[in-house]
């Protein structure tokens, strides 16, 4: 075969002597020092060391012309400097001449030698996180600001690289490569790319470009979260005229074979490019059609380096990751792509569609019904969502109930389509709508066009590059030309069903058909494509008709309308609520769905839910919707009347503990529950001194929050306590001041503390702790430490408080309540959180003298407390724990998940420990195992990349470096290992 021959294909060189290099350094520039060959595709560069510096070294090839090396030059002084850029400065010769002449191997070649530009690439295929895709936009949009009226490049003979070229270039190439399969697919992409571009080549601006702003020419350094951000650009060998919007192209491109990445991962790096340089309507239609322009050059140049070289292991490593690029770049129709970039810059576009002459179904009655199957659905709710058959049951159970007719909603996120367990979005964003029927109906072109046929009931309507497709026909017609009009057949009946889907497409050039459903990063683009066909059977006065977008509207409206009310909510939720109520993640996703371990945004999107300790039970719990709902109608008031549930409750509660702490009070939050046992022990003992463990939150209330030593809560925790507050040391036996088996220390320092404040004159009135640590990440307490303190405290009078509000009620797995693992009783309990599954439900459970002895303050009330349905919510949650054995489950699934997430660490190094017991667990991430230095910006990263795959989690501790592992309770088998999937994935691929 034949090797091709063209004024841009270049054949790279071959190594150089090192030898030969070095004397090349020392004779042309004065430099001595060792080098290393640093590989190239068609150049070769060397990096220089010296013991002044380091600079690279690169000899161009042979096709290399002199004035445009001096261009390159140039145009990096002219990005020096002001830029801030880390830019690789040329250095003169002996002569003054920034290009040098050298022979080698007899072959006259040119060199420069460049400042070496500290930092690395980032083009190994680890995850690229949004900021640092937004970072790279940026840059290329600077290089082209900055570029703007460079004039140093005069016109020249055509460019490999050059996106004016590329059709050119793969059409040379691919008929030569060995993969002809490939070059087949690539050649039919570049070229229906081709037929997109055309109509804007005359418009698109040209400049001077760097043309090759790439993860693999920009240099980066370290952030804060370990992530790589790229703070300078390298390698100006591509510099020449071209089109502008080919640099943010190139760039674009460059993303796409990163772990994790596709065609919505470039949305950051169009937008920080915009914000540089704007960009113009028909730069941003031009924009994926380049971006599949410019892979499919890399496919194709890639492999005819190979021939040409076939030692060149540079060129023959990227084949793989240059194929990935076009893979992603061709995985949806460019025209969608287009859509999703112009929506994503506020431009959407407002096409038409032509007026329908005939409606679809002249015979359709008017009482469609519309079919909810949002995730506000009110219809499917229980968990009914998951099963395979929901719509089909939903729109039958519909029928069934007096309608004739049933149809759904175009551009509805349907929560039918959601997946659980699973990194990858759904499609969940309907691109056209089915129409369930009762009796038969006939089907009518709306307009004239051609018919074709698929599948067995599947027709085709071929209008003026708008396809109307409908699904489920028995179709009459032949395929051919048809008028306005036509009977096309009937609604067929299968399984002794009637359904009928409707599917409008404008035409893509790469041909095929559209999905029947989007993801949700792609809605938009898709919906423009597949614009709302309900008006060509529904009449705009119909029940319901509003919920379609009008022909005349955006093909995106309702994408944007659905992107906007995020948007928007969230602009008033920071009007109107405090921001110091913050939210988890800087741009949250909007849930309004959850069923037990998971959750879901109002596109669809599920989530893994591994955070919430409240929710015990999980979320949507039918059994307890069910018994609020029944109490809601019956009975809600105060616990001052006299009603069986609030003592049935009290009941339950005391038959759960330790026989002498058999009095209860009802309360609404944690908050209170510890603020209250405090005013119970103040009372009881007659004095005010508290001592409390150092790193813990116990709530917002006046004496809760004057305990609260956490400083991730509060930063002026340990400046800010009144005098009667005292502390001990957080007995933190992984990073505290007693380690490992040291930290049996902390009990008897813990006592002596509080036998010196008795001597001191300030007894105790309570010693406050978590039996199991919570704040600083779901660790145990030394063995025997509260049995030590417990002792001191009673020695001196005071009373024991256990905040059991975390982790009480069979989180542990292995023990009911926290203190028993301890093989402690303590005074005074308080439970809130698990106690309601969400609904505010607090209790404080102690002595019957302690709790008389609030007598001396007045008397103790709490309107909700203790409310009828409060206490029938309580009692339902201890049925379904009792009843679904999820104190067994938490046991089981959270040793399994412990021995997945301890195996992580031993291949992991950012994980120092793993901390907890059943569903009450921690990962602590440290920068060193030995310093122990917390990893706490990449611990946030990380939770923003596992959002990112489906898992909600944050983090916990003063450090912020733990991952607060509280699942509800119900936690699968499968969904542990979904999160250690993911967090795996992370840690090896990046966040």
């Amino acid at each position: 075969m034949g090797i091709p021959s063209a004024d841009w294909l270049v054949r790279p060189i071959g190594p150089v002597d090192e030898a030969e290099v070095s004397a090349v350094l020392a004779e042309r520039f004065g430099v001595t020092g060792t080098v290393h060959d640093l590989g190239s595709q068609q150049d070769r560069n060397y990096r220089v060391r010296t013991e002044t510096g380091d600079y690279v070294l690169k000899i161009a090839n042979p096709a290399s012309d002199p004035a445009a090396l001096r261009a390159q030059c140039a145009a990096v002084e002219r990005l020096a400097d002001p830029s801030g850029l880390r830019l690789p400065r040329a250095h003169a010769g002996v002569d003054g001449e920034v290009v040098q002449r050298l022979s080698a191997g007899g072959v006259e070649l040119v060199c420069r030698l460049l400042d070496y530009v500290p930092g690395e690439p980032i083009m190994d295929s680890r995850y690229l996180a949004p900021p640092v895709v937004a970072r790279l936009g940026e840059l290329a949009g600077r290089v082209v600001a900055g570029l703007a009226d460079f004039a140093g490049v005069e016109q020249e003979r055509p460019q490999l690289w050059d996106l004016r070229n590329a059709l050119t270039v793969v059409e040379t190439l691919a008929p030569h490569l060995p993969d002809q399969e490939r070059a087949a697919r690539v050649l039919r992409a570049s070229r229906a790319a081709h037929t997109l571009l055309e109509p804007f080549v005359d418009r698109l601006p040209v400049q001077v470009i760097h043309g090759d702003v790439t993860d693999n020419n920009v240099v980066c350094e370290p952030a804060a979260d370990g992530r790589r951000m790229p703070v300078g650009v390298i390698d100006f060998g591509d510099l020449g005229l071209g089109w502008t919007v080919a640099e943010l192209a190139v760039t674009c491109a460059s993303v796409l074979h990163h772990h994790g990445a596709g065609p919505a991962s470039v949305l950051p790096a169009v937008h920080a490019f915009h914000a540089v340089r704007p960009l113009a309507n028909e730069e941003v239609d031009a924009l994926w059609p380049l971006v599949v322009l410019r892979t499919s050059v890399m496919v194709v140049s890639g492999q005819y380096d190979t021939l040409l070289d076939p030692g060149n292991s540079y060129a023959s490593v990227a084949l793989d990751r240059e194929w990935a690029m076009f893979e992603a770049a061709v995985s949806v129709p460019a025209e969608v792509m287009t859509a999703q970039l112009r929506h994503a810059l506020g431009r959407p576009s407002a096409q038409l569609l032509p007026v329908a002459e005939h409606t679809l179904l002249p015979g359709l009655p008017d009482d469609v019904a519309s079919l909810d199957l949002s995730v506000s659905s009110e219809e499917l709710h229980t968990g009914r969502w998951l099963a395979p058959d929901a719509e089909t049951v939903l729109a039958r159970a519909t029928l069934t109930a007096g309608h004739t007719a049933v149809r759904t909603r175009h551009g509805e996120f349907r929560l039918t389509r959601t997946t659980v367990d699973d990194s990858v979005p759904a499609a969940t964003c309907a691109l056209g709508v089915e129409l369930h029927l009762t009796g038969p109906a006939e089907i009518r072109a709306p307009w004239a066009g051609t018919v074709t046929r698929h599948g067995d009931t599947g027709v085709t309507l071929h209008t003026g590059g708008l396809d109307l497709l409908l699904d489920g026909v028995d179709a009459e017609v032949q395929p051919g030309p048809v008028v306005s009009g036509r009977r096309l057949g009937t609604v067929a009946v299968r399984e002794g069903v009637r359904v009928l889907g409707i599917q409008l497409f404008r035409s893509c050039a790469t041909g095929g058909r559209p999905p029947r459903f989007a993801p949700p990063e792609l809605a938009a683009g898709w919906l423009e494509v597949c614009p709302d066909p309900t008006r060509l059977f529904l009449a705009p006065d119909a029940p319901d008709a509003s919920s379609s977008a009008p022909y005349d509207a955006p093909l995106s409206a309702r994408d944007a309308q659905q992107a906007i009310t995020e948007a928007e909510l969230l602009e008033r939720r920071e009007h109107s609520f405090a921001t110091v109520q913050e939210h988890y993640f800087e741009t949250p996703p909007q849930i309004e769905r959850g069923w037990r371990h998971h959750l879901v945004d109002t596109r669809g999107r599920g989530y893994l839910d591994m955070l919430n300790n409240v929710t015990i039970l999980g979320h949507g719990h039918p059994g307890l919707g069910e018994a609020v709902h029944r109490q809601w109608r019956r009975l809600n008031t105060n616990s001052r009347f006299h009603y069986a549930s609030v003592v049935e409750l009290s009941e339950r509660i005391t038959g759960l503990l330790p026989a002498e702490l058999d009095t209860v009070f009802l309360v609404n939050s944690g908050s209170e529950a510890v603020d209250l046992a405090l005013r119970l022990a103040w009372a009881a003992t007659g004095r005010q001194d508290v001592v409390a463990v150092e790193e813990a939150y116990h709530g917002w209330t006046y004496a809760s929050d004057a305990v609260s030593t956490s400083i991730a809560d509060n930063p002026n925790a340990l400046a800010s306590r009144p005098p009667w507050v005292h502390t001990v040391a957080a007995p933190n036996s992984y990073r505290g001041r007693h380690r490992g088996p040291q930290a049996r220390r902390y009990a008897p320092e813990a006592a002596a503390r509080i036998r010196e404040l008795a001597d001191q004159g300030r007894p105790l009135a309570a010693f406050v702790c978590e039996p199991y640590y919570g704040n600083a990440g779901g660790m145990a307490l030394p063995d025997g430490y509260l049995r030590q303190v417990y002792e001191a405290t009673r020695d001196v009078g005071g009373l024991c408080v256990a905040d059991e509000v975390q982790v009480g009620y069979g989180r542990l797995g292995s023990h009911f309540w926290g203190f028993e693992q301890q093989g402690v009783v303590p005074d005074i309990v308080t439970v809130a959180k698990a106690m309601g599954n969400g609904h505010p439900l607090g209790a404080v459970i102690t002595r019957r003298d302690i709790a008389d002895a609030y007598r001396t303050q007045g008397y103790f009330f709490s309107s909700a407390g203790g409310s009828p349905v409060s206490s029938v919510v309580g009692l339902t949650v201890l049925d379904a724990l009792r009843d679904e054995d999820l104190q067994t489950n938490a046991r089981e699934i959270g040793a399994h998940l412990k021995g997945r997430l301890l195996e992580l660490a031993e291949r992991h190094a950012l994980i120092g420990a793993v901390h907890g017991s059943g569903l009450y667990l921690g990962v602590e991430f440290v920068r060193d195992r030995e310093s122990l230095e917390p990893a706490t910006e990449e611990t946030a990263a990380i939770c923003d990349r596992l959002r990112e795959l489906g898992v909600i989690v944050q983090p916990t501790s003063d450090r912020q470096c733990v991952l607060k592992i509280k699942p509800p309770l119900c936690l699968t088998r499968r969904s542990a290992d979904v999160f250690a999937d993911a967090l795996d994935d992370v840690l090896t691929h990046g966040w």
